[in-house]
This record gives C-alpha cells, sequence and structure tokens, in this order.
C-alpha cells in the first residue's frame, strides 16, 4: 500500500543525509496521511488523506 494521499496526490520524497564528516546516505521522508471515513458525492467512504488537504478543507469529514 503506498503512503500517498488520494486527494492531493503527495506522496514520499527522498533525499541525502549529509553527516559532519559530509558522508550521504539516502533518507525517505514520508507524508502525514490518515486513514478517515469522508464524504464523496454523498456517501460516505474511507481514503488516506494527508493532514494538510484536511486543514485546508479540501476534503469533508463524516459526521455521525
Amino acid at each position: 500500500m503506498a503512503n500517498r494521499c488520494e486527494i492531493c496526490g503527495k506522496g514520499s520524497m527522498t533525499g541525502n543525509l549529509v553527516s559532519h564528516s559530509n558522508i550521504k546516505t539516502k533518507r525517505v521522508s514520508k507524508p502525514n496521511v490518515q486513514r478517515i471515513k469522508v464524504v464523496v458525492d454523498g456517501t460516505p467512504t474511507r481514503l488516506r488523506v494527508c493532514t494538510r488537504c484536511l486543514r485546508s478543507g479540501k476534503v469533508q469529514k463524516r459526521t455521525k
């Protein structure tokens, strides 16, 4: 299962971790993805959504 937001498509990023002696090793930074119940076209479904999409209001959380 990919660590990717189903709304904006944000996924993992790779880069280098650089030590004091300038040795480079690969590192991965992952987005903060939550699995929540949201309302899509009037029906409640489960989506994997990043917290930025939740905060900005791109997704409407399901209410009980």
